[in-house]
């Protein structure tokens, strides 16, 4: 039907996958006696014993199958024209392919199980196979591989296995390369593992044998299409209404601000959200080692640090993207997440007139944040007395926003810290915000309540000369609710 898209050449015929069993030669007369004898009762298998074997045969039958087609598949199809077809020509010619196939070879599906098979061929040929379902569930966060027959996803911050699974580890390794080949790198025994993009933004990371023992590993943080508004995270439990005022406040009027927190904690969808109170009149520069802010002001810059090539060459790291924002003419700076020697280039940034700067670290509290700058900058290679760190940090950054993934799979927003100065040797702090816990569901759902500390900001006069005069109530203590 669809002939351009095949090669010219016709595919030396493969072998069926289930051969037509050939005619049994006549017995002889005693053999046929033989056979009249009625056999010994045998004791039937269990029922619930019996059903997982035949679903495991059926899939593995399966597996043969698809395996069969996409060889098939490989061979007659022209790769190089299927760039121009369209997604309903190409599963039409997918469709057939697999139907001559399927006769040759002699087997018998029903309508279902072809519907299902078409589908999993076109994922195999222009997707990501087994993955690529989970990519297009939009309930699903993270995708972790553990080898060709573990496959885990995380859905409202929690785990769950999944029944999908790769025929072997030769396969899952042919999806590991088609994803990073794609994006101009590699990864072999030589270089066990790697990080990549995927074509929609979320990230991918892959670490293979000998490294990864029983079998490749794989983890997808998958991209949000949609990013969260204040109004939605509010209503979705991640701060109060209190807070998210104040955060307005702090951004509107360029206060250098920190989002901290875990692995999975929140901490680029908080950054996205703070960044949706900068005016448009602004010039922004994000920089960022996997590209997933989504800022929606007019000008913006964006920024991607590069690994360096096979030859170990032409490396950018996010330290020389940061060097080379300061000569763009930024009115803010926005680092996706601090973790290296970068660190005094945007310390620096935010004490030289880029006000409004904004990043993420890994911390646990607002406190540890500080000391994980202090070691950062300990490990940039710049000896510098501490006291002069702690005074460079407690100058350039005003405010840490502390989130953290619960237990119960929930994200918020633990704590608004404020840094007022220094005190001898000590940066001072004040929490003006916090999540205070009061309980615990039978569900195991974490049960509490967001409140003031009743300690007034110390840049009130700076948000009343930029004309938000919040009220005094905002900063109260408020009573346990649910």
């Amino acid at each position: 039907m669809f002939a351009r898209y095949r090669k010219t050449s016709g595919a030396q015929p493969v072998k069926p996958v289930d051969p037509v069993p050939q005619r049994p030669a006549p017995k002889a007369p005693e053999q046929e006696r033989a056979a009249t004898k009625r056999p010994k009762p045998t004791a039937p298998l269990p029922a619930k014993a019996a059903a997982p074997d035949r679903n495991e045969q059926r899939k593995q039958r399966m597996n043969s199958i698809k395996a069969e087609l996409h060889k098939r598949l490989l061979e007659n199809l022209n790769l190089s024209a299927l760039e121009r077809a369209s997604e309903a020509e190409l599963r039409s010619e997918i469709t057939t392919i697999a139907a001559e196939a399927l006769a040759e070879m002699d087997v018998v599906l029903n309508s279902e199980e072809r519907t299902i098979l078409n589908k999993e061929l076109y994922f195999e040929v222009m997707g990501l196979g087994p993955l690529e379902p989970l990519l297009q569930d939009d309930s699903v966060n993270d995708i972790l591989v553990n080898g060709p027959k573990q496959v885990f996803v995380e859905r409202d911050g929690k785990l769950e296995m999944t029944d999908v699974t790769f025929r072997d580890e030769r396969h899952l390794l042919r999806i590991i390369d088609k994803i990073v080949s794609a994006v101009g790198r590699r990864v072999d025994e030589s270089n066990p593992y790697v990080d990549a993009r995927l074509a929609d933004g979320s990230r991918f990371n892959a670490m293979v044998p000998p490294v990864a023992v029983d079998g490749s590993l794989v983890s997808i943080r998958k991209f949000k299409k949609d990013k969260l508004s204040i109004p939605e995270l509010v209503n979705f439990g991640a701060f109060s209404e209190e807070m998210a005022l104040y955060l307005e406040a702090a951004v509107s009027t360029r206060l250098n601000i920190i989002v901290s927190g875990g692995t999975g904690s929140g901490k680029t969808t908080t950054l996205n959200a703070l960044s949706s109170f900068i005016g448009n009149e602004e010039r922004v520069l994000t920089i960022e080692d996997t590209a997933e802010l989504q800022l929606q002001q007019v000008h913006v810059g964006r920024m991607e640090s590069r690994p360096a090539n096979m030859e170990g060459k032409g490396a950018v790291t996010q330290r020389d993207c940061l060097r080379n924002a300061l000569r763009m003419r930024p009115d803010r700076i926005i680092v996706g997440e601090t973790r290296g020697e970068e660190v005094i280039d945007m310390l620096q940034a935010m004490n030289t007139g880029h006000d409004g700067s904004m990043t993420t670290i890994h911390a646990n509290s607002a406190r540890d944040g500080i000391s994980r700058l202090e070691n950062m900058v300990a490990m940039a290679g710049i000896e510098m007395p501490l006291r002069a760190v702690r005074s460079q940090i407690g100058s350039a950054v005003n405010l840490i926003v502390q989130v953290s993934r619960l237990q119960d799979g929930s994200r918020r927003m633990m704590s608004v810290t404020e840094i007022t100065g220094m005190e001898g040797d000590i940066i001072t702090m004040q929490e003006i915000f916090r999540f205070e816990r009061t309980g615990l569901e039978p569900d195991g759902t974490i049960l509490g309540h967001f409140t003031g500390t009743g300690l007034r900001s110390a840049f009130s006069d700076r948000f009343k000369r930029w004309g938000y005069e919040l009220p005094a109530s905002i900063y109260d203590e408020v009573s346990a609710r649910r």
